[in-house]
């Protein structure tokens, strides 16, 4: 499937600040077999006096930049050109039980190895809730990928997506314990789920293509940025990646940007600034299909 991708961050400060730095991860993976990025644009204004392009340590493309002087805003502009290949569907692994032996037996410290997905991490720490919520919705005779499906479907089924229950800072322990979130909250509390019951779990963000109601037209702006679940299933399986938002296996709707341990490694803005006052921020997303 062909995307175009328009993404449009902007930020207005009450006051200007008087310098900034920022990091952001906006542009999309490319990822042989399954994502190319055919090509990719990404437009700061005003123009940064300083520009640095990069990959972290999980493969994801990142772009440091800053200000030396004063700004009363800034605007972020990614235009992109993605070829998705097709996913999901069915993945035969490992039973449940005999999963802790094929993680035994990995030897790979790179940035795919299960064996960095495995602990608590600052945005989806250990919870013993969680754990014992996983625990009810498994048994010991599924494979690590219907574990992976049952959990999801479980959160999918409990939880309420709700815009405003929940901030970008929101502790994954208290969104569970309201059962409402955003698909952020979600992915965290899947997340720590999977790790609870030693299923090597990460954090995925990226694009989703939304469909407008039957016959009505499209909106300019209204697709979004998304986040959901990556887990490895075994040696033979590796990775999958699960919607829980959506209850649905990844597919050609999901544009991958960031791979990560959680929100914290693969935000797509962080920054500092400063500046006196408040701000006002607005984003607008086009997923675009170009095939027929």
């Amino acid at each position: 499937m062909n995307y175009k991708i328009v993404l449009r961050i902007t930020y207005d400060y009450h006051h200007p600040a008087a310098a900034g730095r920022h990091l952001v991860r906006l542009m999309p993976a490319d990822l042989p077999g399954r994502q190319r990025l055919v090509a990719g644009l990404l437009e700061i204004s005003p123009a940064p006096e300083e520009r640095w392009d990069a990959m972290d340590f999980f493969g994801n493309a990142t772009t440091s930049f800053g200000f030396r002087g004063a700004h009363d805003s800034i605007a972020l502009r990614v235009t992109a050109r993605v070829d998705r290949a097709s996913g999901g569907g069915s993945a035969p692994s490992v039973r449940l039980r005999d999963l802790p032996a094929d993680i035994a037996r990995v030897r790979d410290l790179g940035p795919g190895s299960p064996l960095h997905f495995l602990a608590g991490s600052p945005r989806a720490p250990l919870d013993s809730s969680m754990i014992a919520y996983a625990a009810t919705a498994i048994n010991d005779s599924m494979t690590a990928f219907e574990a992976v499906r049952a959990i999801g479907l479980a959160l999918h089924r409990d939880m309420k997506f709700d815009s405003t229950a929940t901030t970008v800072d929101t502790p994954a322990a208290e969104a569970f314990a309201a059962r409402r979130g955003v698909c952020q909250d979600f992915s965290h509390i899947m997340i720590a789920s999977l790790r609870g019951i030693g299923i090597p779990a990460g954090y995925v963000s990226g694009f989703l293509r939304t469909r407008p109601p039957k016959g009505k037209p499209r909106l300019e702006g209204a697709d979004a940025m998304h986040a959901w679940v990556r887990a490895w299933c075994g040696a033979d399986t590796g990775w999958i990646e699960y919607d829980p938002t959506n209850a649905v296996l990844v597919d050609t709707n999901h544009i991958v940007v960031a791979y990560g341990r959680d929100d914290f490694d693969v935000s797509p803005v962080k920054g500092m600034l400063r500046v006196s006052g408040g701000q006002t921020t607005d984003q607008a997303v086009d997923v675009i299909p170009l095939d027929p």
